[in-house]
């Protein structure tokens, strides 16, 4: 039973590339945040939304891919659709405020940590190592994303701070999973 959970997660890697995408690009749109925080609120919700599009995009098309393979890839789906949902309505209307902004991406960076936890948690139960990094960051994101919703209302810079290191972790989270399925494909 174990050798064909393995055999199945290990088909349904063969688009790895795609969390290290998403990681990439969640990582850059955090360093962005960070670098220029005094920069337009405007211009960042123009880049989150477009990194919401990007990544619930990607999301999709790599659960969608992996249909046949993974057990779970509904979960994978639905938080792709919620991504994909989330950047179309901050890019219809960029001019939302901040603390509406803070709590759309508050819900998703939650969402995407909770994914990260049962991720790192299924990667432990087949026995692969190095659950641990994964798990870290699933929390880390989840306590951030907790932070930005229990007071989305922080004066000025500190809303910009706590997205860039929601993104931040966010994007750590998919390169480093992306990696870990990397080293389960090539093996």
């Amino acid at each position: 039973m174990e050798t064909l959970i393995l055999n199945s997660f290990k088909d349904a890697i063969k688009h790895w590339y795609i969390p290290l995408l998403v990681g990439l690009f969640f990582v850059i749109v955090g360093i962005v945040a960070f670098t220029s925080p005094a920069g337009s609120l405007l211009a960042l919700s123009i880049l989150f939304s477009l990194s919401f599009l990007f990544g619930g995009l990607a999301e999709m098309i790599f659960s969608i891919s992996n249909r046949h393979q993974m057990e779970n890839w509904g979960w994978s789906l639905a938080f792709g659709i919620i991504t994909f949902i989330v950047g179309i309505l901050l890019l219809i209307n960029p001019a939302l405020s901040i603390s509406v902004l803070a709590f759309y991406i508050g819900f998703i960076i939650l969402f995407r940590s909770v994914a990260a936890i049962s991720f790192a948690l299924d990667i432990k139960r087949n026995g692969i190592k190095n659950w641990g990094g994964l798990l870290a960051f699933g929390i880390l994101g989840a306590v951030f994303s907790f932070i930005l919703i229990w007071n989305p209302v922080f004066a000025g810079m500190s809303v910009v701070i706590l997205i860039a290191l929601n993104f931040l972790f966010a994007g750590l989270f998919s390169i480093y999973f992306s990696l870990q399925l990397r080293k389960l494909h090539k093996s």
